[in-house]
């Protein structure tokens, strides 16, 4: 149910329950966590959070896929688009994206790669290109990551408590 998609060094597919260490591995990284949540998650956070990517697939037809590594089947993160329902202000009906890798994966082009490719299936998947996605303001990486997809901010908010940006793509 959950399409593949490759590129030239990763595989974007779906979590399988073999998946899971890796998934709460990353979760757990201060690194990682330092500009979503604040803190680290703990296995049963990060269960949940593994559970809701197949129901996404299954009930929207959309969601976010394992990104790994083709040549080596290392797990790189996670990405893909979702629907969250947030309760913020101003509320959004656009797809949202989102990508996390694991700080071992920074710096290699995967997250470039990977996002270019959610994109290039999203577009016709939804048969729109206004997608939304969410960063911190701290978080400079990922704001030149969504600025160079087309990303632009549109407002500042808050989630949570904690600043965010909102940007979509035009």
């Amino acid at each position: 149910m959950v399409p593949v998609v490759e590129t030239d060094r990763l595989r974007l597919r779906g979590h399988a329950l073999r998946d899971f260490d890796a998934c709460a591995a990353m979760w757990a990284e201060p690194g990682v966590v330092r500009f979503i949540s604040g803190k680290p998650s703990t296995r049963e956070e990060s269960w949940g959070r593994f559970l809701r990517y197949p129901g996404h697939w299954q009930m929207l037809g959309h969601g976010f896929w394992l990104i790994e590594e083709k040549a080596t089947g290392a797990y790189v993160g996670e990405g893909g688009f979702g629907t969250f329902k947030r309760d913020m202000e101003p509320a959004f009906a656009a797809p949202e994206m989102g990508w996390a890798l694991m700080p071992t994966m920074h710096g290699k082009g995967y997250a470039n790669e990977a996002v270019t490719a959610m994109i290039a299936w999203g577009e016709p998947h939804f048969d729109r290109r206004d997608f939304v996605c969410m960063i911190s303001p701290g978080n400079g990486p990922s704001l030149a990551l969504a600025a160079k997809h087309g990303f632009s901010e549109y407002t500042r908010t808050t989630y949570k408590g904690e600043p965010s940006i909102l940007l979509q793509r035009a």
